[in-house]
């Protein structure tokens, strides 16, 4: 994984999430708590999920092969969408089913101390495996605000923890009320119902993950800035004078693939154009090092043919 602040957050939050799920269990074997239950179940869903992200991370580095030309960078995609799927069936139902029956047979809480102190516990445990995801994220987030980042990052694991966090904080903040209004009118309906609020939340949480590695994995296209530098680098004002039309697809978080048709002087050689073609990509890449597919088809810029109307959106990805 290129980015070592993904694999930072992501081994802090496995450790995180290990050492909560087994202070959960014990917690839920002394106290018959359910909110101890669903929020176990969820630890341990987390800890599977953080295990994928780095397995899709290793799998990505693979080099490319005859069957797989680009490369195997969409791998780290296809893992974090089954996170989502984790979260969604593991995670999110178990609790939903969890705070059902608790709520229809409620029982009065055991032991009570248990569960309140490992929910402490672990509230402190996600709030400092939160606070590494958001440290790494903002070295990469520019001027996005939290919603943007989630939405617009081309790689999948930081988003995917951030989620997951916030996720969890909230849910132990949501156990623990449960858990506290049990003891305080001393009817276990409350516990179910913080169990269902947790089940609720994760779904929610899965869905929006499911959304945006989908998108990723349909194939997005380079960012705003990106295709600026992009352009840019292509045209030299010499050899070439524009840029007909260009398609950007990322292959990976960390690769991107460049297509584009551009325009050359109409007396130029083969050899000129050529060499026109290979300074063009030296300057893409410099531009946007991530470009590492290029292709670029010479043609003659025609203004009538312009006029016309060649419609770029016709084809997928068209800028």
């Amino acid at each position: 994984m290129s980015a070592s602040g993904g694999t930072k957050a992501i081994v802090a939050a496995l450790a995180a999430n290990l050492a909560i799920a087994v202070a959960k269990f014990v917690a839920f074997i002394f106290s018959g708590s359910s909110s101890m239950l669903a929020e176990s179940v969820h630890s341990l869903a987390d800890s599977g999920n953080q295990g994928l992200l780095l397995l899709g991370g290793k799998k990505a580095q693979r080099e490319a092969t005859p069957q797989h030309p680009f490369g195997y960078g969409r791998e780290r995609y296809i893992y974090a969408f089954l996170v989502s799927i984790v979260l969604f069936s593991v995670g999110g139902m178990f609790a939903i089913y969890e705070g059902y029956e608790k709520i229809k047979d409620p029982h009065e809480l055991e032991h009570w101390y248990w569960p309140v102190g490992v929910l402490v516990f672990a509230i402190i445990a996600e709030g400092f495996s939160f606070r590494t995801a958001i440290k790494e994220s903002n070295q990469t987030r520019g001027a996005l605000s939290w919603a943007q980042f989630v939405r617009r990052a081309k790689a999948p694991e930081l988003p995917v923890v951030l989620l997951e966090d916030l996720g969890a904080l909230v849910g132990l903040i949501l156990a623990l009320g449960g858990v506290g209004l049990a003891l305080a009118t001393g009817d276990g309906v409350w516990d179910g119902i913080g169990t269902l609020c947790i089940g609720v939340l994760l779904i929610l949480i899965a869905i929006i993950l499911a959304a945006e590695t989908k998108s990723l994995l349909l194939g997005e296209a380079a960012g705003t800035e990106e295709v600026a530098k992009i352009e840019k680098a292509v045209v030299d004002g010499d050899t070439v004078t524009k840029v007909i039309h260009m398609r950007t697809l990322h292959l990976g978080p960390e690769e991107l693939l460049v297509a584009a048709k551009i325009a050359v002087q109409h007396d130029d050689t083969a050899a000129e154009v050529a060499s026109a073609i290979n300074a063009a990509e030296e300057r893409i890449r410099a531009a946007v090092p991530i470009a590492r597919v290029i292709y670029l088809e010479p043609d003659i810029y025609s203004e009538s043919a312009a006029a016309a109307g060649e419609n770029p959106a016709k084809s997928p990805g068209g800028h």
